[in-house]
């Protein structure tokens, strides 16, 4: 990565609104594997505790409770990860295009030197050929 990409990232981050960093962080949290790991181990805690009844059943079989919460938590970090993927998505187009514009720039300028050295071989050749 060059330095110039790098600037142009660091300002990316830096224009982010409030919402987008919490959306970054959140779809960087949700879609790691330490959250999926400690989701699942809250899970089956929920589900002893409320199958054995050390505790009083506060969501007996079939956890009608914990399927509210993991509905609302599924309906709110759905957009939120769209949200950042819409960000990724920008930034690769931006990167993209820019990616564009050095290719077309280098382009033109094998061109040139392509012109100058066939400009290169005339000159050759007229030194060569006997007068």
């Amino acid at each position: 990565m060059s330095q110039e990409q790098r600037k142009n990232g660091d300002v990316d981050r830096r224009r982010r609104t409030p919402g987008q960093k919490a959306a970054d962080t959140l779809t960087k949290w949700a879609g790691s594997w330490t959250f999926i790991l400690t989701l699942m181990g809250l899970l089956v805690i929920w589900m002893i505790v409320n199958v054995v009844g050390a505790i009083a059943h506060w969501d007996p079989y079939p956890f009608i409770l914990l399927n509210l919460f993991l509905s609302m938590m599924a309906a709110f970090q759905a957009p939120v990860i769209l949200m950042s993927q819409n960000r990724t998505a920008e930034r690769d187009r931006a990167k993209a295009a820019q990616d564009f514009a050095v290719d077309r720039k280098a382009e033109s300028e094998i061109r040139d030197m392509q012109a100058d050295l066939e400009e290169i071989k005339k000159m050759i050749r007229r030194l060569e050929s006997p007068r």
